[in-house]
């Protein structure tokens, strides 16, 4: 088996060096930055009030779905649902990753620094 994982490795090698010639494993595009990006709008992957939901559904099932017993926390669910329902108008809830530009400010550095689409 170590035999095979040898023999892939200089397959491997072999197409990818220079010694053999060109390379045969070609990029299907050119290794360059494209002229813009897309303009797209990030999204929040985090879903919020979970634990509250959790305690809510965990209340039902130990009072058979009934409400009545239940009123605290479905009280407490409504309320963290609001608050962040509010908080998402206000936008006050914008979290982006470290390093993150919307992208019409990445269009704006794109094109004030463009490829050279020719060698110097």
């Amino acid at each position: 088996m170590a035999s095979q994982g040898n023999l892939l490795n200089e397959r491997v090698a072999k197409l990818v060096s220079r010694r053999y010639g060109k390379p045969v494993l070609q990029p299907r595009r050119p290794l360059a930055l494209a002229d813009a990006v897309a303009n797209r709008k990030y999204k929040v992957g985090e879903a919020t009030c979970i634990s509250e939901m959790s305690i809510l559904m965990a209340c039902w099932r130990e009072n058979a779905f009934s409400d009545t017993a239940c009123s605290s926390a479905v009280k407490v669910f409504y309320d963290c649902v609001a608050r962040e329902q509010k908080a998402r108008k206000l936008g006050a809830k914008e979290e982006k990753p470290a390093g993150w530009m919307p992208p019409q400010h990445v269009n704006k550095l794109l094109k004030k620094y463009p490829n050279l689409k020719h060698e110097i």
